[in-house]
């Protein structure tokens, strides 16, 4: 059932008529909550683009933890960044164009699939299929794990075709919320109290929307609420996490912390970043070690090679040599990259087209996504098929 809360008369039955059988219409907010408290399951919810945007955003915010699964979507003549990006944060699911029906019904779409996932129902390929989980770990502070991170998490959601779940276990100085300007008014620290009942529900609760299929789970903020967060509690979020999303991408402190570990568990792929510096360079050659003594699979692993044209004596040659590995992509130096993160705009959305957007993306399209894993399986059966052929 979809609920259209539109004052407006032409606006209401223009809507009404175009999205069809099914939809009930109200000219006053008190409507939907009384049309609320009838429907169940909980419905979805279209603010018009006639009302306020601020009063979609205060119902959703007010709803997002007494109705995690009710979809809330927000219509405007015209769409702009800045009332977008306050709309997803506050939980709204989608901002879309009110006079383009067709994307407006794939967005009532999209929401009542996430509605019915989050109340049990699932659909055919989530219940096959859990998300690809990416872990990114360097095993050294400033090797731009979590500008990688961020931007990973873009390239991946390729603008909202796919779901991704951007996750910061740094639980004592996570970095992800700032560097996207979210507010951490929830985040995995709010799952300790609930620690016997995570589930899917509970979870989506606790994520934090930045854009169109992106969704993040913000590190604590309190200096201590780290120490309350263990291995188990990390891999039952982990586990929830997966079974909402297409991909999750995990950053991580530059330390072997249980959490690290827990992510490490349960990851299809694990990003190992590196600077072309001694220091750095040791210090993952280090942890490969350690991550071959924990019995890891090498094939998950991807290292990555950050700031790759800095002039500092170390050719990429050297560099495979010292970590006796090749490395998969290389993302160049550039100072655009520090300006974004100041501006607190991934790069990936700034610049799309910049070498090191287009580095991200090779990375994400190339080795991680479905199509990469489609493309190497394809390979895979020619080859045997030329070889049967012999």
């Amino acid at each position: 059932m979809t609920i259209l809360f539109e004052p407006h008369r032409q606006w209401s039955a223009q809507l009404a008529s175009l999205l069809g059988t099914g939809v009930l219409t109200t000219s006053r907010l008190e409507d939907v909550e009384r049309l609320l408290a009838d429907q169940h399951p909980d419905p979805l919810v279209l603010f018009g683009p006639s009302p306020d945007a601020a009063l979609a955003l205060d119902f959703a915010a007010r709803q997002r933890l007494a109705r995690p699964a009710l979809g809330v979507l927000l219509l405007r003549e015209q769409l702009d960044v800045e009332t977008m990006g306050q709309a997803l944060r506050a939980g709204v699911r989608d901002v879309v164009n009110a006079r383009d029906i067709a994307a407006v019904r794939a967005a009532c779409a999209r929401s009542l699939e996430v509605s019915r996932h989050l109340l049990g129902a699932g659909t055919p390929a989530r219940a096959t299929s859990a998300a690809r989980v990416v872990t990114i770990f360097s095993a050294k502070g400033g090797c731009g794990k979590s500008t990688l991170a961020t931007n990973l998490a873009v390239a991946l959601a390729e603008g909202g075709q796919r779901r991704v779940c951007l996750v910061d276990l740094d639980l004592a100085f996570g970095d992800v919320g700032i560097m996207l300007q979210l507010v951490p008014e929830r985040g995995i620290a709010d799952a300790v109290n609930a620690r016997e009942r995570i589930d899917p529900t509970l979870v989506r609760a606790l994520l934090t929307p930045y854009a169109p299929g992106i969704d993040v789970l913000l590190a604590p903020v309190g200096p201590t609420d780290a120490e309350r967060i263990g291995r188990d509690l990390i891999a039952q979020v982990l586990a929830a996490v997966r079974t909402m999303a297409d991909y999750v991408v995990v950053d991580t402190p530059a330390a072997f912390t249980e959490g690290v570990l827990a992510a490490l568990d349960v990851s299809d792929f694990h990003v190992l970043v590196a600077t072309p510096d001694v220091p750095a360079l040791k210090n993952l050659r280090v942890a490969m070690d350690m991550l071959d003594l924990l019995e890891l699979r090498k094939e998950a692993r991807l290292v990555v090679l950050n700031r790759s044209d800095a002039r500092v004596g170390l050719t990429g040659a050297d560099v495979e040599r010292v970590l006796q590995t090749p490395t998969s992509v290389h993302i160049p130096s550039s100072r655009d990259v520090p300006v974004s993160i100041n501006r607190g705009v991934p790069i990936m959305v700034e610049k799309p087209g910049h070498p090191v957007s287009r580095a991200i993306r090779e990375l994400a399209l190339e080795r991680i996504s479905d199509k990469a894993a489609h493309r190497a399986g394809r390979s895979l059966r020619e080859r045997i098929g030329r070889a049967g052929n012999r």
